[in-house]
């Protein structure tokens, strides 16, 4: 078979994909709670090295996404177009979120195509798990990297993440805590209403609020933090 290359077609690809499984990979997934029903074993790493090879083509990316392979859906959102993405082509991909793994490979594209003010606050209001759960991967994923938007872009969603600490389940309660510690992390303007909100939720009587206070509270207030925000 010929190297990867930008022509290819998502059956390519994925013929491609099937010669790499890893029996041991998909038993080492297992371990960290990623759906393996579909998997290859194949490592991120693996994956976005082969996204650089075929480059971005947004109609291979839906076909490779339909395949429910979730190499395929993970080399989806990596060779997707950012400006071909819809808010209802998210919302499909969305409703098939089965770990936290995906969730985390998809969140940053549906915030590259700029679907943040439509999504964010929607699947927040999302009881699904992994839905909401991509709410703040988003949040996440736009404070590191949206280095030219407004602080106050970044600001707006910490009473989203303070309306949602309490729900305790765990890949809920791990993406509320990582959104508010990266905006917290993002400049010296944002640090001080995180660290306040930080402060705040670990001073609750609500365990999930507390731990994710808490935990933000002891990055926030670290030296390391500190220095950073400083220069």
């Amino acid at each position: 078979m010929d190297a990867p290359n930008p022509g290819w077609d998502a059956a390519q690809v994925i013929t491609h994909l099937r010669t790499l499984r890893d029996e041991a990979n998909i038993a080492g997934m297992a371990r960290f709670g990623i759906d393996t029903a579909t998997a290859l074993g194949i490592s991120n790493t693996e994956l976005r090295g082969l996204a650089r090879k075929i480059k971005r083509n947004h109609a291979r990316s839906l076909e490779l996404w339909a395949s429910g392979i979730r190499e395929a859906r993970l080399l989806a959102a990596f060779s997707a177009e950012p400006s071909k993405m819809t808010a209802a082509i998210a919302r499909d991909w969305a409703a098939a979120f089965n770990s936290w793994e995906i969730v985390d490979g998809v969140a940053d594209l549906f915030a590259d195509a700029g679907l943040g003010d439509t999504l964010i606050p929607e699947f927040a209001a999302d009881d699904r798990e992994f839905v909401r759960r991509t709410a703040f991967a988003m949040i996440a994923w736009s404070a590191v990297h949206m280095k030219q938007a407004p602080d106050s872009d970044i600001l707006r969603w910490l009473p989203l993440i303070e309306r949602h600490a309490a729900d305790p389940r765990n890949f809920v309660r791990k993406a509320v805590n990582w959104a508010l510690r990266q905006i917290g992390k993002r400049n010296a303007d944002c640090h001080g209403p995180a660290l306040a909100l930080a402060e705040r939720l670990a001073a609750s009587d609500d365990k999930a609020e507390r731990w994710i206070g808490k935990d933000a509270v002891r990055e926030l207030a670290s030296d390391k933090v500190a220095a950073k925000i400083a220069r």
